[in-house]
């Protein structure tokens, strides 16, 4: 038997989520049976769709659940041996017990292995797949990301920027603007915070944008519908602005008719769409990364004990980039 220590959810989150909607708990994980294998999770994820699932889908007095990237520590399963890596859903706990049909085996060699949870994981294939797929980019087009220092966000604006385009981001500190510019290279950047995001628009793109990588809503979807030029795409990948929204609801944009004769598309959609382009991604993703042209931040904290604070960081702008958990060593 293995003890775990794990996470519960305790009660369901009214507005900003809050330490007492968690629960630290101790289980025993038996060894594994026939076919079964035994994870030992290295890194585990907190993103911002968890805020949502946490209004109906996880059960109150259950364990949530995330990414998580761990190490097989003892299998009965033909398919993996002691010491592989795995990508899992598994978050929120130390151990756990699968029958490997959950699992992906990473190659540590390609990347480093928390990146399996970010650039190259699931936020990754989130920002390739949003730009390039639903956004329908085109080589040298003009885009907007909003919450562009995020794990999402970051890596969206780069890849614009490999293919040519010009690239607008917003974040939330004047020194994530710099960072945006200095170290991510994008055209332009400012503080949603303190500046007005359509006189940005302007000011980074004076021809307009043709595409908004949408993560915020709110004010910033309002701008970009104003300045997006005719037939110019919005892939909506979340709205952060609204996901804690309780009794009165945040303003959304009183603009929705500039989609109409500027041709305007709005789709939005989830990274599981992307399965079909995950070799590509991997392998561009790896490249660019291996060359200089990618660059990534993590903020990493240490202990399951430490994950709910991980997580209501994400909403106050604790991260740096990607948000983790750290559990144990490689």
């Amino acid at each position: 038997m293995q003890t775990s220590k794990q996470i519960n959810l305790k009660s369901r989150p009214q507005g900003m989520p809050a330490g007492d909607n968690f629960e630290l708990v101790e289980v025993e994980v038996a060894g594994p049976g026939d076919g079964e294998v035994l994870v030992q999770n290295i890194y585990m994820s907190v993103d911002p769709y968890m805020r949502g699932r946490m209004r109906l889908d996880f059960p109150v007095g259950e364990t949530l659940a995330g990414g998580a990237l761990g190490k097989v520590i003892a299998s009965n399963n033909p398919d993996f041996s002691e010491g592989d890596y795995v990508n899992n859903g598994s978050g929120w706990r130390e151990y756990f017990l699968s029958n490997g049909t959950d699992l992906g085996k990473v190659d540590e060699t390609l990347s480093p292995l928390s990146t399996y949870l970010g650039v190259m994981g699931m936020p990754g294939l989130t920002a390739y797949g949003g730009l390039l797929v639903t956004g329908e980019y085109k080589d040298g087009e003009a885009v907007f990301v909003s919450a562009a220092s995020g794990a999402v966000g970051s890596v969206v604006g780069q890849i614009a920027k490999i293919k040519g385009g010009t690239v607008i981001g917003s974040a939330g500190s004047d020194e994530k603007v710099d960072q945006l510019v200095n170290e991510f290279g994008f055209d332009h950047a400012f503080n949603y915070k303190t500046a007005d995001p359509l006189t940005e628009l302007k000011r980074g793109a004076p021809e307009g944008i043709d595409v908004y990588f949408e993560n915020v809503g709110g004010a910033q979807l309002e701008a970009a519908l104003t300045h997006i030029r005719p037939y110019g795409r919005i892939p909506i990948c979340g709205m952060i602005a609204h996901y804690n929204d309780v009794g009165e609801l945040t303003p959304g944009p009183r603009n929705l008719t500039e989609t109409i004769y500027k041709f305007v598309q709005l789709r939005g959609f989830v990274v599981s769409a992307f399965g079909p382009q995950r070799g590509q991604f991997l392998q561009d993703m790896s490249s660019w990364i291996k060359s200089g042209q990618m660059k990534y931040h993590e903020t990493i904290y240490e202990g399951i004990e430490k994950a709910a604070d991980a997580f209501i960081g994400l909403f106050t702008g604790s991260n740096n980039g990607k948000m983790l958990v750290k559990l144990a060593d490689p």
